[in-house]
């Protein structure tokens, strides 16, 4: 089924790029583009969600070596603080963190942050005290897509949400949209 395309080209030449009309990191245009996947869960071997929370997963826990982001602060590009990390959604079938769940400051919303965009700040032999996100500031953050529900995310609710921070890394700021020469 066709959707609207939410952008514009940049002049009249056949070709010319496309330019987002709204939200850019929500119009799905260039680096926030995803595939329109079915809105379901990734699904076990088992017929189970692939991907939960780990608060409704018994004999799951992090490696007692390795550090436990939850109760961290999650600071945006803008080395302001976006929330503070509360739980981690593990991909059952390849035992990992998928998505790190962060409760925004001042708020009762969440948002799921994927693992992929975090970096951990090299503070020493495990001396983390933050998780870094370079592809959005700590205000975007409330605009991260959302699950329908709490305890399980669909394919498409996927896409939207690395859509959205891979979109970060050229539109969270207008300087990042500039030439580099």
């Amino acid at each position: 089924m066709p959707y609207p395309i939410k952008a514009r080209p940049t002049s009249d030449n056949p070709g010319a790029p496309l330019v987002p009309t709204g939200n850019p990191m929500l119009d799905a245009v260039g680096p926030a583009a995803y595939a329109e996947r079915a809105d379901r869960p990734d699904l076990t071997v088992y017929g189970e969600p692939k991907i939960q929370p780990m608060r409704n997963l018994s004999g799951w826990s992090v490696e007692k070596r390795d550090p436990d982001p939850r109760g961290m602060p999650v600071i945006g590009c803008d080395d302001k603080v976006a929330g503070t990390v509360v739980d981690l959604w593990v991909n059952r079938s390849e035992p990992s963190i998928a998505y790190y769940e962060v409760q925004l400051v001042g708020s009762e919303a969440r948002r799921l942050l994927p693992y992929g965009f975090v970096q951990w700040p090299n503070l020493g032999l495990w001396g983390v005290d933050r998780l870094l996100v370079k592809s959005i500031t700590a205000a975007q953050f409330a605009q991260v897509p959302v699950t329908k529900r709490d305890d399980r995310i669909t394919l498409l609710e996927e896409d939207k949400i690395m859509a959205y921070y891979a979109g970060g890394h050229l539109y969270a700021t207008p300087k990042r949209q500039e030439p580099w020469l």
